[in-house]
């Protein structure tokens, strides 16, 4: 996401200003996400490529735990030059050999201009493919990717008029069909959605909401589909405008959408599953103590330093249908921030006390970007970039926690990434973006996160990247502290909603993959310190141009 510009307006020119005044140690003041507020926009052209250099992909191993990069070309090796962010992963439950990431796509850091980027693995992230964009030239941000209960994934992406174009595969992510013409899936800004997988009369529905500078209209706004993701409703103006956060649905169909407007909140619409009524939200908590604010800045210049993750257990057991709600925020008075984490058990009406997941208990280092999952078995892995181990407080590594009481008590924390330097590599937009993703199954979680392990001779620095790494439980000691129950209710239904008109289909090419290899699949919680792995010192050069297939047009003001 980038800083709105509105002419002459100095709050705009002094967030700009501020983000240029990035430190070399990655450091930048903080600012509120919601006081100033963030869209993406076309910023510059592509830039031109004549030659792309290519190095080995980077494998990083550390302790038991490996990083496998993920965006790389036809031939598996590392794209010299390019950057990768935003990943969000999804998993095929039919078969857990299959994922898709999705990420923004820059294909060269002399530019901000940013595409569709994905790749696919059939061996459990081993080998990834990387067969291109989703559509050259066009610009394309803020990725998110889901599938449903057979094994077909989706992939909503934005575009530069704030509208959204929703994809499908059926093949694993080989390939996809793009589901209605350019910008018909409504949406905007910083979107997240979700589908409904539950046996009940919305099976199949998608859902998705986003922070405010939309397609068309204003406010935070949500909006449904019924035929999986083809036409989408008009949008419904959410109550307390929950930004910067995800939706799920329960186990009986209840759609609830987390995010932080002044305060944080979650929202719950009993009738969205119902395909002949308009969706009303019938319960809206407002006021959840999180322990903190979302924040922007810092150690992410010119991104926020984390968002709000909702998702709901499905396990069917004593769990079943609890609500969790985690965020990297801001605490009162500090200027670093915590991984923190809240429950409901009765249906979203209250939450327990806000849990600190970070257990080094210094308020000194960063733990951002902090996400999590819910296992089938009610399982919760969470994981986050964390300084907690740099001198300069800028390099981070990737750290997970795990917790089987429902968030009670969390596992002692674990790195599972070597370190590394999120300052660089850059795409002419200082920041690493705004979010990393995981998906949990019955022993571990699948996660894809940006790092910057590959080094850039020509640049002198390293460069983003998207990786894949599995983590998992393996005992050790006892977690602790309990939290507190804290109930603050309030209860808003909101307004009408009607059908947009049915949009074509438009398929798209299909790639061939090529990967072969037998993963492992879990890891121990015992962190160990080892070295990033080497690529071979000399790249080999690759002639290629990526042409202009169309004029870009102009930005949005």
């Amino acid at each position: 996401m980038k800083f709105s510009t509105i002419s002459a307006n100095p709050i705009s020119i002094l967030l700009v200003s501020i983000a240029s005044l990035a430190t070399a140690s990655g450091q930048a003041p903080l600012w509120n996400p919601h006081t100033n507020r963030q869209v993406e926009k076309y910023d510059n052209p592509p830039a031109l490529i004549y030659r792309l250099d290519t190095s080995p992909r980077t494998i990083s191993p550390h302790g038991v735990f490996t990083s496998y990069q993920v965006n790389v070309d036809a031939n598996g090796n590392n794209i010299v030059g390019d950057a990768a962010n935003e990943c969000t992963i999804s998993v095929d439950p039919t078969n857990g050999n299959k994922m898709v990431i999705g990420w923004r796509q820059f294909n060269s850091v002399t530019s901000n201009f940013r595409q569709g980027g994905w790749g696919y693995t059939t061996d459990a992230g081993v080998h990834w493919t990387f067969p291109g964009v989703l559509e050259n030239n066009v610009f394309r941000s803020d990725p998110v990717t889901d599938s449903d209960e057979t094994g077909t994934f989706f992939y909503l992406s934005l575009l530069q008029t704030f509208c959204e174009n929703m994809y499908r595969s059926t093949n694993g992510g080989q390939s996809w069909t793009q589901l209605q013409p350019e910008s018909l899936a409504g949406g905007g800004d910083k979107q997240w959605f979700t589908i409904d997988k539950t046996g009940g009369p919305g099976h199949g529905f998608q859902y998705q909401s986003s922070d405010g500078a939309n397609c068309s209209g204003s406010g935070v706004q949500f909006q449904r589909s019924t035929d999986g993701g083809i036409t989408w409703q008009a949008p419904i103006i959410i109550p307390s405008g929950p930004t910067d956060g995800t939706l799920d649905v329960d186990t009986n169909g209840n759609l609830f959408i987390g995010g932080e407007g002044n305060t944080f909140s979650c929202v719950r619409s009993s009738n969205a599953q119902i395909g002949g009524q308009t969706p009303t939200f019938d319960h809206v908590t407002q006021n959840i103590n999180m322990g903190g604010d979302l924040s922007g800045g810092g150690i992410n210049p010119a991104g926020l330093d984390g968002m709000l993750f909702l998702a709901i257990d499905h396990s069917g057991g004593p769990t079943n249908n609890n609500i969790y709600m985690l965020a990297s925020v801001l605490p009162s008075g500090r200027s670093t921030t915590d991984v923190m984490f809240v429950r409901s058990t009765d249906g979203g009406l209250t939450f327990s006390a806000p849990h600190r997941i970070n257990d080094d208990g210094l308020t000194s280092k960063w733990h951002w970007f902090g996400t999590f999952s819910v296992a089938p078995n009610g399982r919760l892995d969470a994981v986050w970039y964390d300084s907690r181990n740099a001198a300069n407080n800028t390099d981070s590594q990737l750290f997970y926690s795990w917790s089987t009481d429902a968030g009670v008590t969390w596992s002692p924390n674990v790195a599972v990434s070597n370190a590394f330097i999120p300052s660089e590599g850059y795409p002419n937009q200082n920041k690493i973006g705004d979010y990393i993703t995981i998906v949990s199954d019955a022993t571990g979680g699948n996660v894809a996160y940006s790092a910057t392990f590959n080094f850039n001779p020509s640049r002198g620095q390293h460069e983003e990247d998207v990786y894949y790494v599995r983590v998992s439980p393996s005992g050790g000691s006892t977690p602790t502290p309990t939290p507190t129950a804290s109930p603050t209710p309030t209860l808003t239904p909101t307004a009408t909603a009607t059908f947009t008109p049915t949009a074509t289909a438009t398929p798209t090419a299909t790639p061939t993959a090529t990967v072969t290899a037998t993963p492992s699949s879990t890891a121990t919680a015992t962190p160990t310190a080892t070295s990033t792995a080497t690529p071979r010192p000399t790249p080999t050069p690759r002639a290629q141009a990526t042409p202009r297939a169309r004029p870009t047009p102009p930005p949005r003001p």
